[in-house]
């Protein structure tokens, strides 16, 4: 409940968000009011042309006064703003002294909406009153009827009631406002998540295309210590080129994957396990998976496989991909290898984390570890 001592808040006093038809149409009805007033007095009353002139300015003054009060008080400065309605009341005063009743009439009905609109109620009741018995203390006669004292406290309560509508709209614009900086922050979450996802996948084809060109030279510097055949050394090196090659192809794969752009995951196994020696069996109905399962899928496998030439070389390995309901299972066993090669000892050690952080990040697990005779990785991710 807004409490009597209250200012309005600031987005009212700006009246921001105000439609501009609506904002025109204000406008238009205070120089309706100002121009009926003056043509009023002129018709009703004999002036010559000092009265006239007077007239003129004392309403000029007026009309002065009470813009510096609307332009105060958005700063909440209740001396200055009561000082410049100070100011309206005595030309509303002075307007009724000099042949102009009507204009003075105009001011005071300024005075009790823009007070009741502007101000904490606590100074906008009193200061009403107060000026309106001033004013009807001091006019002439034919002024002081209670009509024209029902007009002035009427609009007052109409000022009330238009501060409501302000602070709704005002309210409404502040909503609107955090709406807009809650979707930009979401967007900007997104972006960055997105950044994330793809410095993650670049650094896993990386790690991978690395890997395995580590693999084949380490065996080349191997065999050049342990005095191999030339064409076996070539053979290595020229296996390491070809890894950079694909380290570049998986890039752009990667990209393209990134984008859902990338081929069926079966076709990729296929290819994969077909370069590795590797057995494959595909279970359950194929069906095309989410960019984010996919992606998650090819990394494992490359990253299971990598392990087992490294660690286990000569293992027989298996790599199932079974099509649940609602997720999908890699698994990969290799057994009969000879554990703990030579290669063993090259690589981060970090491949089974990024492989579970990847996982967990897709809601899914991973489970990997020695089984009789070998070792299992086993990625469950819904897709």
């Amino acid at each position: 409940m807004e409490s009597w001592t209250d200012w309005p808040s600031r987005e009212a006093l700006s009246r921001e968000g105000l439609a501009t038809a609506r904002r025109w149409s204000g406008w238009a009805g205070r120089l309706g009011g100002l121009v009926g007033g003056l043509w009023a007095t002129f018709a009703n009353e004999q002036l010559n042309t000092q009265q006239v002139l007077i007239v003129l300015l004392h309403t000029a003054l007026g009309v002065f006064a009470f813009t510096g009060f609307v332009r105060s008080t958005p700063r909440m400065n209740l001396r200055r703003s009561l000082a410049w309605l100070t100011f309206v009341a005595v030309e509303a005063v002075l307007c009724g002294l000099n042949h102009a009743p009507v204009m003075g009439i105009i001011f005071m009905c300024g005075i009790a909406v823009g007070s009741f609109q502007r101000l904490p109620i606590i100074a906008a009741a009193p200061f009403t009153l107060l000026s309106a018995a001033v004013f009807m203390v001091v006019v002439p006669h034919d002024v002081r009827n209670w009509g024209n004292a029902v007009t002035i406290f009427g609009l007052g309560i109409l000022g009330y009631v238009t501060r409501q509508d302000w602070e709704a709209r005002a309210q409404t614009q502040r909503t609107l406002s955090q709406e807009r900086a809650l979707r930009t922050a979401e967007a900007e979450s997104a972006a960055l998540a997105e950044r994330a996802r793809i410095a993650r996948e670049i650094h896993d084809v990386l790690a991978h295309s690395l890997s395995a060109q580590l693999v084949h030279l380490e065996a080349a510097r191997l065999m050049v210590d342990g005095g191999a055949e030339r064409e076996q050394i070539r053979e290595r090196i020229v296996a390491a080129r070809r890894m950079a090659q694909d380290g570049l192809l998986e890039t752009r794969a990667a990209l393209s994957a990134l984008r859902g752009e990338f081929a069926p995951i079966g076709e990729y196994l296929v290819k994969l396990t077909g370069d590795e020696s590797a057995r494959l069996e595909v279970t359950g109905t194929p069906r095309p998976l989410t960019a984010e399962a996919g992606v998650a899928v090819r990394r494992t496998a490359q990253e299971a496989l990598t392990n087992v030439r490294k660690h286990a070389p000569g293992a027989v390995c298996t790599v199932r991909l079974s099509y649940l309901d609602d997720s999908v299972e890699l698994e990969v066993v290799d057994e009969g290898g000879k554990s703990g090669g030579e290669l063993s000892s090259s690589g981060s050690g970090l491949g089974l984390l990024g492989m579970r952080e990847r996982a967990e990040l897709l809601g899914g697990s991973l489970e990997a570890g020695p089984t009789p005779g070998g070792f299992r990785v086993l990625l469950r991710i819904k897709g």
